[in-house]
């Protein structure tokens, strides 16, 4: 499979307009940035984090609106329904613009050409953590032992589709292994039940996994970013185990309606790209378990068309349905 990685993305040049050329959009009123989950995620934290350095930059407020449903659509949508007048952004994430597409039929709208790209916002890693229960000590280990007993060992998930479902099916395609999938209504609840025993794997996002790693309650042993994780020093990251395929990130880019026009997209990319440099919107996204991200408004259109690629890869080959 194509390696997909932060690195990769961000490599090409950045194209950007000059400073002249962005100062010739301003909005004439507040700005909405949807996201299309409940408050209290991460991703809404991100945007609430970023809406108001935003804000200040633009001169007008920008308000954080949720939409929820059918795994973020129903936010999604409501944006590509939106007049394309700058005045309305998304927080778009890994599932709701490159795995949703694969996994609904008929969604009446499609994130690449209904949609346009902003910028990155935000990535974060996942951990493999085992139950202590698990003899295996080490990464090796465990592919050794879940090679010798195919489908013995089951895995938590946050429900079909979800990141922590399709980041397992990933791994397990590359390590080509069986791990059983047992999905739940979130992360949190398959967390508890990978802590008691009841599944014995998971790959969570780093920031909810921690505080039981570091309790001793699971067990870590690799990391899916392309460079082993600042508190996670001594776990090794997916490609050091011989799996560099199985690199992904769970992450947040803000898109606005298709249409919108060139120079509100490359002034709201700007002041996207000045929040995220502050140091205090840095530090409250570790604070999420997040690294932020910056990109230029091409760079994240190909970053999208290689992620929707990868992942439809992986729905595919995975046989990934949603009831």
């Amino acid at each position: 499979m194509t390696r997909i990685t932060r690195r990769a993305a961000l490599a090409m040049p950045a194209l950007l307009l000059p400073a002249n050329a962005r100062a010739q959009w301003a909005p004439a009123r507040p700005l909405r940035f949807v996201v299309p989950f409940a408050a209290g995620g991460a991703t809404d934290i991100v945007a609430r984090v970023l809406s108001e350095p935003m804000g200040e930059r633009l001169g007008q407020a920008v308000a954080v609106d949720n939409r929820t449903g059918a795994g973020g659509n129903v936010g999604v949508e409501n944006v590509v329904r939106s007049a394309a007048d700058g005045l309305t952004m998304l927080m778009g994430t890994t599932g709701t613009l490159t795995i949703n597409p694969h996994l609904y039929a008929n969604m009446g709208f499609n994130p690449l050409t209904d949609l346009a790209p902003i910028g990155l916002a935000f990535a974060t890693d996942h951990v493999l953590i085992v139950n202590p229960q698990v003899q295996a000590q080490t990464a090796q280990e465990f592919l050794a032992l879940v090679r010798a007993q195919p489908g013995r060992l089951s895995y938590g998930s946050g429900g079909n589709g979800s990141s922590t479902h399709t980041v397992v099916e990933l791994f397990k395609l590359v390590a080509q292994v069986q791990i059983q999938h047992v999905p739940y209504r979130g992360s949190a609840p398959a967390l508890n039940d990978t802590v008691a025993g009841n599944v014995q794997v998971m790959l969570d996002q780093i920031a909810s996994a921690l505080p039981q790693i570091q309790a001793g309650r699971v067990r870590a042993l690799a990391v899916t970013g392309a460079r082993r994780h600042p508190a996670l020093p001594d776990v090794p990251t997916v490609a050091e185990i011989g799996l560099a395929a199985a690199e992904a990130s769970s992450w947040g880019a803000v898109m606005a309606p298709a249409g919108t026009p060139p120079a509100a997209i490359d002034r709201i990319n700007a002041v996207l790209r000045e929040a995220l440099a502050l140091q205090g919107v840095k530090d409250r996204l570790t604070q999420v378990g997040a690294e932020a991200l910056t990109s230029s408004p091409a760079e994240l259109g190909a970053f999208l068309r290689a992620e929707t690629e990868k992942w439809g890869r992986v729905v595919r080959e995975a046989r990934i349905t949603v009831n």
